[in-house]
């Protein structure tokens, strides 16, 4: 969504600023208590609606879309293709705000959900890149149907809409990115396992009908967006150059994933342009692959204001009029902002789009509110109609925001004894850092408010008793209290220092210039690990990662933690894992690189494979080979997992016609098409033993390395799986690899192959080798 950054596109934009993101600039919206939910076809209140077809909830969806179509003008039409959608009061329906946003618990952000005395708070998970860290699919859909039975529950005492614009499943492709927090990371199975899992939790309905949603959810922002504001290059002026090898592997597969693997309702094209376009101008991006190729059941919605800002910033057409027309005809159906409501009119009058692209559009938009009950009359009969704010905020909920926190935080270093802290032993515990006590800090962006906060002093102190110094007046850290962090330290019997950054540091429209932590932080922690008398334990938490590698090799700094934006329980779930209460099984997911890093590359730079001609390194775990701090799924356990392998293929054959090419002359790779992929996979079975003393849960990790051509990735993860084991016992994991699927590459060209030759098969240090032939 849009923010307050420099360059921002004329009068509407600023106005959907004031409006929009009232929320970073004040305390979060109050209103007076609401009752009821905002619903049409309220056949009981007003009989007479029961004669139009599209309040029959005995008919199809696509008939009564149809019915309802054709009893509206023009006029009123234009007004369902806006966020702030007009109510048609001869017809029954009211006033709907589709915009609302559910990132990672009901949000403020968006004028469609609200907090009052009724509905105070609701859980606040945490933020995606911790959740994503957990590495565990079950739980992005477990976090996902909380959401929505408090979103639904809200709705219910009017306080919430049905349409949430969630989640972000954007690759975190640099680690300056200032929206990486909101995103599952850097790998495309694992933010498209992310986005399809968290959208099932938001929209399957409890009934099970496929038809029918519990709220609709909203990929965004597609696509091949990851630049907010960088050295004056903004997001509204940016024109992203994507190969098309790079778009087909690395920026298109979680939206994919959301829309045939999640059948998420919606879609929100993103600001820039891709490839000299504007990605909420462009018919192939728009109609040609989400709704064509993939066949989106829903909508398409644009990010706040992209249809203005492809107008007035990036000048791409000469009339307001001609922005409409080619948005829409792009397959645009939603404008959040006002755009398409003022210029749409001129625009069929004027012969530049026709009314059945705008029946198209509202259509789209009308089939969704139809699968959410919207158009079924009174919720309160309905399936969900008994849930209300004592749905909200449950011990249960909270209970599994604190797990959440658990599963994601990732232990990066832990000398031979340091970790887990004894809450016997340890008689007093120093905590000392500018994130050591801060509320909300630690729910990140996209944030609502919270059922309570446990910051990370609380739950500390509720183990053992602590002493406490900021030694930072913020994270920005221009001066440290060095002096009295060293006395706490000196004095304890250990010490937890908990740093990092926040959304003044990086955030939508924030993009970092550096990846060091900020100010006299590194000072700070070094002084203070000279002075403690016991373990010294350091506690990042943030978004993207950091070029920590003064205190990686800091001898007297004998445990780190990364624990991103953790959430209303974070600071409980911190101590858990310090404790040993909790054995932490988070892995990273993204790589952190060296300063050195972001030094010669730029952010403007989209492609992800290396070029050694330029000294260009390419990005990620999956192409870049260069030095790292910590890499993707890097972390550790208070105990040790072995692995071994007791069933996989040494050879798999794909299968091709007689008089292939291939048959007749040498070839590096097939395409991956469907009459040689049918039923084509096999099993791959490992035991997990834990060989230590302590139970935990482990992270297996299936990563390929195909053979080197076309460009292909240095390895890619195939599958991941979370398992628990007891201590000194053993667990079975299976892998179902598709050959076509999983194993295979895209080509220079965009084309998926399947590579012919040596594929090796590892999980941790175990390798195996698969031969691919024809």
């Amino acid at each position: 969504m849009a923010s307050v950054i420099n360059s921002a596109p004329k009068v509407t934009v600023f106005l959907c600023f004031l409006s929009c993101f009232s929320h970073f600039l004040s305390s979060p919206k109050w209103v007076l208590a609401q009752s009821s939910p905002v619903f049409a076809c309220d056949v009981e209140n007003n009989p007479t609606l029961g004669q139009f077809g599209f309040c029959n909830t005995s008919l199809e969806t696509a008939p009564r879309v149809a019915d309802l179509v054709k009893r509206l003008t023009l006029e009123e039409k234009i007004g369902f293709l806006v966020n702030s959608a007009a109510s048609v009061s001869r017809l029954g329906i009211p006033k709907y705000e589709w915009w609302s946003e559910a990132l990672h618990g009901v949000s403020y952000v968006g004028p469609g959900t609200h907090f009052n005395s009724i509905v105070p708070g609701a859980t606040s998970f945490p933020q995606v890149i911790l959740t994503a860290a957990s590495f565990n699919a079950s739980l992005f859909e477990a976090i996902g149907k909380v959401v929505s039975t408090e979103a639904r529950a809200m709705y219910n005492v009017g306080l919430a809409g049905l349409t949430y614009w969630s989640p972000n499943v954007n690759i975190f492709r640099d680690p300056r990115w200032g929206r990486g927090q909101e995103t599952p990371g850097e790998d495309p199975l694992l933010s498209s396992k992310y986005a399809s899992g968290y959208v099932r939790g938001l929209q399957q309905s409890d009934d099970g009908s496929p038809d029918r949603l519990k709220v609709a959810a909203c990929c965004k922002h597609y696509t091949a967006y990851d630049l907010d504001n960088w050295k004056g290059v903004d997001r509204f002026h940016f024109n992203a150059v994507v190969t098309k090898q790079d778009m087909d592997d690395t920026f298109q597969p979680p939206f994919k994933s959301c829309v045939i693997d999640g059948n998420v309702a919606s879609v929100m094209c993103s600001y820039n342009q891709v490839n000299g376009k504007p990605a909420c101008a462009d018919p192939d991006l728009l109609s040609g692959i989400v709704r064509g190729e993939w066949k989106l059941n829903g909508y398409i919605v644009s990010d706040c204001d992209s249809v203005d800002v492809f107008y007035n910033s990036q000048h791409y057409t000469k009339t307001p009029e001609e922005a409409a027309a080619k948005a829409i005809l792009a397959g645009l159906d939603l404008n959040c902002g006002s755009f398409l409501g003022q210029h749409t009119e001129a625009a069929v009058k004027g012969g530049l789009v026709d009314e059945s692209a705008v029946d198209k559009a509202v259509s789209n938009n009308f089939a969704t509110l139809m699968r959410l009950g919207f158009f079924d009359g009174n919720p309160s009969k309905a399936i969900y109609g008994k849930l209300g704010p004592k749905d909200v905020c449950t011990s249960e909920h909270q209970e599994l925001a604190r797990e959440a926190a658990r599963q994601g935080i990732v232990l990066l270093k832990n000398s031979k004894g340091s970790l887990p802290l004894s809450p016997t032993a340890i008689k007093t515990l120093a905590v000392i850092g500018p994130n050591a006590n801060v509320t909300k800090t630690m729910i990140g962006n996209y944030e609502g408010t919270p059922c309570k906060y446990t910051t990370p002093l609380q739950g500390l102190t509720a183990l053992v008793a602590t002493t406490y110094s900021s030694g930072c007046s913020n994270v920005a850290c221009g001066t440290a209290q060095i002096d009295e962090a060293k006395k706490i330290a000196a004095a304890a019997d250990a010490t937890v220092l908990i740093v990092g950054i926040d959304q003044s540091i990086e955030a939508e429209g924030r993009d970092r210039v550096n990846i060091q932590l900020p100010g006299q932080q590194p000072l700070l922690i070094t002084e203070v690990a000279k002075a403690s008398k016991g373990n010294v334990i350091l506690v990042v938490m943030s978004g993207g990662g950091f070029d920590i590698s003064f205190a990686k090799n800091d001898d007297k700094i004998t445990s780190i933690l990364w624990v991103g934006y953790p959430g209303e329980a974070g600071g409980a779930a911190i101590a858990d894992v310090i404790f040993g209460f909790y054995n932490p099984s988070g892995r990273l997911p993204m790589t952190w690189y060296p300063q050195s890093y972001v030094d010669k590359v730029p952010m403007t730079n989209m492609n992800m494979r290396p070029d050694p001609a330029s000294g260009y390194p390419g990005r990620t775990y999956r192409f870049y080979t260069g030095e790292t701090i910590y890499t993707f799924g890097d972390g550790l356990s208070y105990t040790q997992f072995n692995h071994h392998l007791v069933q996989a293929p040494k050879s798999v054959s794909i299968p091709i016609e007689e008089g292939h090419s291939c048959h007749s002359s040498k070839c590096k790779s097939v395409d991956a098409v469907q009459e040689s992929c049918q039923n084509l996979a096999f099993d791959i079975h490992l035991r997990v033993n834990n060989a230590g003393n302590i139970s935990g849960s482990h992270t297996v990790f299936l990563f390929s390395s195909p053979p080197s051509v076309h460009n292909s990735p240095q390895k890619h993860l195939l599958g991941f799986e979370k398992v628990f084991v007891t201590a000194k016992a053993e667990a079975l994991v299976r892998f179902k690899v598709d050959v076509c699927k999983d194993l295979s590459i895209v080509d220079e060209l965009g084309t998926r192959k399947v590579a012919l030759g040596l594929h090796v098969l590892h999980v941790g240090s175990l390798k195996h080798s698969l031969n691919v032939r024809i």
